[in-house]
């Protein structure tokens, strides 16, 4: 299950991605928009500037801005950055890798076999859908 700080960040980011224009906009502007607290967006957004998904501009005409083209942002990408690993359990994670403390080795465990699909399926999805998916 997505967290509400991955929702909102996809949301805010969506409501971007919907900006033809791509000027920089208002924590206000989105957090308006989308009913998301302004204060939980501030930290959202800041995660997502210092990951290097967005940019942002100080002073009159500031705001927040988009650095890569939505079509070129992953889903799963997103997912990452704002909520960690997607896959269920960490023996099973493509990027954030751990053995579990509670089994002897991986082909003896009953779970990490289905796991495997189930990270590959939601993979499979999210690997290929872009926030210009979300945003059309």
């Amino acid at each position: 299950m997505l967290s509400k700080k991955t929702k909102y960040g996809l949301k805010a980011l969506v409501y971007m991605a919907r900006k033809e224009d791509r000027k920089p906009v208002l924590i206000s502007e989105i957090a308006e928009s989308e009913n998301i607290s302004k204060k939980f967006l501030e930290i959202i957004l800041l995660q997502l500037k210092n990951s290097g998904f967005l940019g942002s501009k100080k002073g009159k005409g500031g705001g927040y801005y988009m650095l890569k083209e939505p079509g070129e942002i992953t889903i799963a990408a997103l997912i990452r950055i704002l909520e960690g690993p997607i896959a269920p359990l960490p023996c099973v994670s493509l990027h954030f890798y751990e053995k579990c403390s509670d089994c002897k080795t991986e082909e003896d465990c009953s779970l990490n076999k289905v796991m495997i699909e189930v990270r590959d399926s939601m993979l499979n999805v999210l690997e290929k859908r872009t926030l210009a998916d979300l945003s059309g």
